[in-house]
């Protein structure tokens, strides 16, 4: 009596599994497929989180357009020629010359 199979024919160890041509090709598919899944998930999460950047950076350029705009508003106010002429009046003390005051040279 032997101890032990030797045969090929039968259920040998160790046990050889030789894949089919279309059991590869359906292997391959499907880890094709997964990557492709896996790939789709990806950029939609990436397009999300860029959109919420971008929404993110148009409030930020409203709000700053909103401040240029008061700023110019500020300017102008700061910069009338009635508020210097008065500020120039009060705080400096300066007037507008007499006639008789302003001499004309001539080049």
């Amino acid at each position: 009596m032997t101890q032990g199979r030797t045969s090929r024919s039968g259920f040998g160890w160790p046990l050889v599994l030789r894949p089919s041509p279309s059991l590869l090709v359906v292997a391959a598919l499907l880890v094709a497929s997964l990557v492709s899944a896996l790939a789709v998930i990806t950029t939609s999460h990436l397009t999300r989180e860029q959109y919420g950047r971008l929404q993110q950076l148009e409030r930020e350029q409203n709000q700053l357009q909103t401040e240029w705009g008061q700023l110019l508003l500020e300017e102008s106010t700061w910069s009338s020629p009635a508020r210097i002429e008065r500020l120039a009046m009060e705080r400096l003390e300066m007037r507008l010359p007499d006639v008789y005051e302003v001499e004309v040279i001539r080049p």
